[in-house]
C-alpha cells in the first residue's frame, strides 16, 4: 500500500507541475525533440544546437516570470500571457543578435545570462520574505537530490528493459536508443518531478525543517576542512613573505574557490546561528580572516595582469574576487544580516561582466590592444598611424605580438585590432609585420600547418598526360600498381617521391622543398587554430610540375597537413594526399 500511495503522490506531482509550469514543460519538452533532431541530422549542426540553447535559457527566464507572477495577489493571467510574451520575444532577439556563432563570447555570454537568469528563478520567491531564502533554497537543493536519484533510478530500469529486450528477444536495439531514453527522461520526468518540489506561495517555510544531513556536512564537515585550509594559507602567506618569491598563478585559485566555498558555507548556516556556537563563531571570524588572503590574491593576479594584459578569464577571476571581497565585507561590518544580497549582488556584477562598456569583452579588448600598441611602439614601429614591418625585434616581442593577435583571432576578430589593415589575416604577420608567428614560450613550439586544394574548382585537369597514380592510399614505400611499365612510389618519413620504369629510377623529388615554400608564402598558425576559409587555396598553388629529358610531370596536392617545430625547424607529423601525372617524351 505504501508503494501505491507513493506512486500515487508521485503521478500527482507531476500533474500539478504541469499545471502550474506549463509553459517551461513545454520548452523542456522542445529541448528533448530538438536534441533528437540533431542526432538524427547532423551531430555538428549549428542551428539546432543554438535553437536549443535558447531553449534551455528559457527554462530559467519561463519559472522566473511565473513565480514573479504568483507573488502578485491579484493574478490576472492575461498578464502572466503578457510576461511569457516579452520573454519569447526578448529570447528571440537574443537568438538573432547575440548568439550568430558559438565562439567564445557567445558561450561565455550565455552562461552569464543562464546563471543572472537562475540567479533570479532563486530569490524572486523571497523578494517579499527575505528570511526564508535560505530555508527556500535548501528546499530546492532537497528537491534536485531527490529528481536526481529518481531519475537514474527510472532511467537504470528502463536501459535494463530495453538490454533485456535486445539480448533475449532478439529485437534490436540500437546505441542511441539507450541516449534518446536518457534525454526524454531528464527533459520531460526530471525536469517536471523537479518542478513538483518547488514550494508554493503559500507554503510556510520552517527553520524546524532544516535537513540533519546538511547539518551535519557543514558543522562537522566543511567548517574544520575550511578552517584547517584556511591555516595552511595562512602558512603559504608566510613562506611568501619569507621567500620574497611570488607564484603568480597559483594564489588567485588558491584562493578564489575556497573564499566562495566559504560564502556558500556562511549562507547555509545562517538559519542555525541562534542554536548554534560554532557556527556563530565561524561565521564572525571567517569572513575578518579571509579579507587579507584576498588582498594578497588580488596583488598575484595584478602582477599577471601587468605583464600580459587583461583577458576575459583574468577579468573572471578580478571581477568575481571583488564580489567575494565586498560579501565579506558585509559580513565583517553588518550585525543583521539580509543574505538575499548575495544572489541579487551577484546577477548584478555577472551581467557588468558580459554586458556593456566595461564588460570582460570591452575591457579584454582594450588592454590588449593597449599591449600590443605599447610592443610596437617600444620598437620603433609604428609611423603615421601605421605598423612599420621589422624583423630586428626581440623573440619575447615578437612571441608576445603573435599572442595577442591570436588572441583577437580566436575570440574576437582581428578587425578589432588597432593599426593593422583591413582583412588582415595571421598568414599576413611576415609582410604587415615583418615576421612569421611566433609560439610564446610557455606555448608548445610547434606551429600547425593546414592546406587544402578548393573543391569548388572541379576536377583535376589530365590533359597532356598520359598516367595519373594516386597518392593518397599509399603505405611506406609501397608502389602503386600500373598496368603499364611505370611505377609510382611515396617514402612519408623522407617525403622523396619516386618514379621508375622497368623496375629503373628515371625520377626523384624531395617534397619538402615544396612545403617549406607553402609555409614561406602561406606562414603556419598557432597550434590549436580553427581551420577556416583562409586554408583554402586555389588549384593553381596546390600544384607544380617539372620536367627532364625523359618525363614531364605534375603534381597535384589535396590536402597538406602538419607541424613544424620553430625551435628546430623542422616539418613534422606532415600528411600529404596528392596525384602524380605523368608524360614520357
Amino acid at each position: 500500500m505504501k508503494v501505491l500511495q507513493l506512486f500515487r503522490n508521485l503521478l500527482s506531482g507531476l500533474f500539478l507541475s504541469i499545471k502550474r509550469f506549463p509553459v517551461t514543460i513545454l520548452l523542456s519538452a522542445l529541448i528533448a525533440a530538438v536534441l533528437i533532431t540533431i542526432s538524427e541530422t547532423n551531430p555538428t549542426q549549428n542551428t539546432l544546437a543554438r535553437i536549443a540553447m535558447i531553449l534551455a535559457l528559457g527554462i530559467p527566464i519561463s519559472l522566473s516570470i511565473k513565480l514573479f507572477f504568483e507573488r502578485n495577489e491579484d493574478e490576472k493571467y492575461f498578464k502572466l500571457i503578457i510576461y511569457n510574451t516579452i520573454g519569447a520575444l526578448l529570447l528571440i532577439l537574443y537568438y538573432v543578435f547575440l548568439l550568430k556563432d558559438l565562439r567564445i563570447v557567445e558561450i561565455t555570454r550565455y552562461i552569464g545570462v543562464s546563471l543572472i537568469s537562475y540567479l533570479c528563478f532563486i530569490f524572486i520567491p523571497c523578494l517579499s520574505k527575505k528570511d526564508e531564502l535560505e530555508i527556500y533554497v535548501i528546499t530546492l537543493f532537497t528537491g534536485f537530490f531527490t529528481t536526481f536519484i529518481y531519475t537514474l533510478v527510472l532511467y537504470g530500469g528502463l536501459s535494463a528493459i530495453l538490454f533485456t529486450i535486445d539480448k533475449l528477444l532478439g529485437i534490436k536495439i540500437q546505441g542511441k536508443i539507450y541516449y534518446y531514453t536518457w534525454i526524454l527522461v531528464v527533459f520531460l520526468f526530471a525536469v517536471a518531478y523537479f518542478l513538483s518540489t518547488i514550494p508554493s506561495k503559500t507554503q510556510k517555510l520552517l527553520y524546524k525543517n532544516y535537513p540533519k544531513l546538511l547539518r551535519i556536512l557543514l558543522l562537522y564537515i566543511a567548517m574544520p576542512l575550511l578552517t584547517a585550509y584556511t591555516i595552511i594559507l595562512y602558512i603559504y602567506f608566510g613562506k611568501i613573505i619569507i621567500t620574497a618569491h611570488w607564484p603568480i598563478g597559483l594564489v588567485s585559485h588558491l584562493v578564489l574557490w575556497y573564499s566562495v566555498i566559504v560564502v556558500i558555507v556562511l549562507f547555509f548556516i545562517t538559519p542555525i546561528l541562534s542554536e548554534n556556537n560554532w557556527a556563530k563563531t565561524f561565521l564572525k571570524i571567517a569572513p575578518k580572516i579571509i579579507l587579507p588572503l584576498l588582498i594578497m590574491m588580488f596583488v598575484s593576479i595584478g602582477i599577471r595582469i601587468n605583464a600580459y594584459g587583461v583577458t576575459e578569464n583574468r577579468y573572471y577571476v578580478v571581477i568575481l574576487a571583488f564580489w567575494v571581497f565586498c560579501i565579506m565585507l558585509y559580513f565583517s561590518l553588518k550585525k543583521e544580516l539580509r543574505n538575499i544580497l548575495i544572489p541579487i549582488s551577484l546577477s548584478v556584477v555577472t551581467l557588468i561582466s558580459v554586458f556593456g562598456p566595461v564588460s570582460s569583452y570591452s575591457i579584454s579588448k582594450y588592454s590588449q590592444n593597449k599591449r600590443f600598441e605599447k610592443i610596437l611602439l617600444s620598437n620603433n614601429m609604428i609611423k603615421a598611424d601605421s605598423i612599420q614591418s621589422s624583423s630586428k625585434i626581440s623573440k619575447e616581442d615578437k612571441a608576445a605580438l603573435s599572442s595577442i593577435l591570436d588572441y583577437f583571432n580566436r575570440n574576437h576578430s582581428l578587425n578589432n585590432v588597432k593599426y593593422l589593415p583591413d582583412n588582415f589575416k595571421i598568414q599576413d604577420m611576415s609582410n604587415v609585420l615583418g615576421f612569421y608567428y611566433e609560439n610564446p614560450i610557455y606555448e608548445s613550439p610547434y606551429g600547425r600547418f593546414y592546406y587544402m586544394r578548393n573543391p569548388s574548382e572541379g576536377s583535376v585537369d589530365i590533359s597532356g598526360y598520359d598516367n595519373l597514380f594516386d597518392m593518397r592510399i599509399m603505405t611506406e614505400g609501397k608502389k602503386v600498381a600500373s598496368n603499364s611499365p611505370l611505377d609510382a612510389s611515396y617514402d612519408p618519413s623522407s617525403s622523396i617521391a619516386k618514379i621508375s620504369y622497368n623496375g629503373k629510377n628515371i625520377y626523384s623529388k624531395d617534397l619538402n622543398t615544396f612545403l617549406e615554400d607553402m609555409i614561406k608564402k602561406h606562414g603556419i598558425q598557432p597550434e590549436g587554430y580553427r581551420m577556416s576559409e583562409e586554408n583554402t587555396l586555389p588549384a593553381d598553388e596546390m600544384t607544380f610540375s617539372e620536367e627532364n629529358e625523359k618525363m614531364k610531370v605534375k603534381f597535384v596536392f589535396l590536402n597538406i597537413s602538419g607541424n613544424k617545430n620553430q625551435n628546430t625547424g623542422s616539418i613534422e607529423d606532415k600528411g600529404l594526399d596528392f596525384y602524380i601525372l605523368v608524360k614520357l617524351k
